[in-house]
């Protein structure tokens, strides 16, 4: 009985220490991306499905809210590739479940003020527009963004890396 008290004691202690890292929900709100407005600089790497190959390129990002709204301007910023540039709207919905279409699944909050949120949508992909789960993990903090795009075919047991922005917040001269 002693052995299955330390036992159970070891694995109320794991448990609390695990919780203790990382705060988990499954709803977010716009204060978690508030920290990104402003300007970023970085890179994309993408899949380039036709070779099977990544591709690394320059990418900078200016991030701004939308007046006091869920809504975030995205404006991606290719240096070598300015025809790529793009403008996004990023929406959180009113019950913080969703990102556009993007179904929140977790959100986790670490001690060191990292936030990372994950979503999942389906819809197709590839060259063959086969039908696919899609994963994007944001890692959120002050001075680093990171979003990654992961995608499952269906059938398939494995996750393909998409693509991944890689950030750092662009010092202010």
């Amino acid at each position: 009985m002693t052995k299955l008290k330390i036992g159970f004691t070891i694995l109320v202690t794991l448990l609390f220490a695990t919780s203790s890292a990382a705060q988990e929900t499954t709803t977010i709100s716009a204060q978690d991306f508030k920290v990104l407005i402003g300007n970023w600089q970085g890179s994309l790497i993408y899949l380039d499905y036709s070779s099977g190959k990544p591709y690394t390129m320059p990418a900078d990002a200016i991030i701004k809210r939308l007046g006091k709204t869920n809504k975030f301007i995205f404006s991606s910023i290719y240096p070598n590739e300015t025809n790529a540039n793009s403008v996004d709207t990023l929406t959180i919905s009113i019950d913080g479940k969703f990102i556009g279409t993007q179904l929140v699944q977790s959100k986790k909050r670490f001690e060191n003020g990292i936030v990372e949120i994950i979503t999942e949508e389906v819809g197709t992909d590839g060259n063959n527009n086969k039908p696919a789960t899609f994963r994007t993990t944001y890692t959120i903090s002050k001075t680093f963004f990171k979003k990654r795009k992961d995608v499952q075919f269906t059938g398939e047991a494995h996750w393909i890396n998409r693509h991944e922005y890689s950030y750092q917040r662009k010092s202010r001269k």
